[in-house]
């Protein structure tokens, strides 16, 4: 209800939103890509001074171990991460990846890389059940997985009937048979 009694402040804010569209100088892209238009220019302005350096990522874990990563850093290892998945995994654009991983780095790492590469990622929690996991690589014709060495076993079982997955790449310490690592190819 208070909604509906603020409509003339709401429609000046919108009215506003769109003169500031229509004012702006520059075209935009005809093409967009996050982490090079985005963070590779974040990286490129903190390495020549004109932005201050702050963390682009900061993860704590629950035991208290700490990742920073700077734009630059986040950049360069975005961009391996893209080759892993590029050349090792056999992706192209377009193709759709599944990461079944709780939250952990390489999470939001791979998720810049799909940006980058221009692959689909579909990120899936760590409390999918099989039949949910099955379900996603059918629907979805993935061509990739991306898993903890923990999960892998859960997301094993339901492997053998995916007809469009190509490659499995694991995250973490431990390997597996027939899985890439992504800690190794990094």
């Amino acid at each position: 209800r208070s909604f509906h009694g603020n409509t003339r402040l709401l429609t000046s804010q919108i009215v506003s939103y769109y003169e500031s569209i229509n004012q702006c100088k520059k075209e935009p892209p005809e093409y967009f890509n996050f982490a090079s238009d985005v963070l590779d220019e974040w990286a490129r302005l903190e390495k020549v001074g004109l932005k201050p350096a702050n963390p682009a990522f900061w993860w704590v874990s629950d035991g208290g171990e700490e990742v920073k990563w700077s734009f630059e850093e986040l950049g360069s290892l975005s961009r391996k991460a893209a080759n892993v998945l590029s050349e090792a995994c056999g992706l192209q654009r377009g193709d759709r990846v599944i990461a079944v991983l709780p939250r952990v780095p390489e999470w939001w790492l791979l998720s810049v890389a799909c940006m980058r590469a221009g692959i689909v990622f579909m990120p899936g929690t760590s409390q999918l059940t099989a039949k949910d996991i099955s379900y996603r690589l059918q629907a979805s014709k993935a061509k990739c997985i991306i898993t903890s060495d923990t999960l892998a076993p859960a997301v094993e079982s339901v492997l053998p009937g995916s007809q469009f997955l190509e490659s499995k790449l694991i995250v973490g310490r431990g390997s597996r048979d027939g899985w890439l690592n992504l800690k190794e190819l990094l």
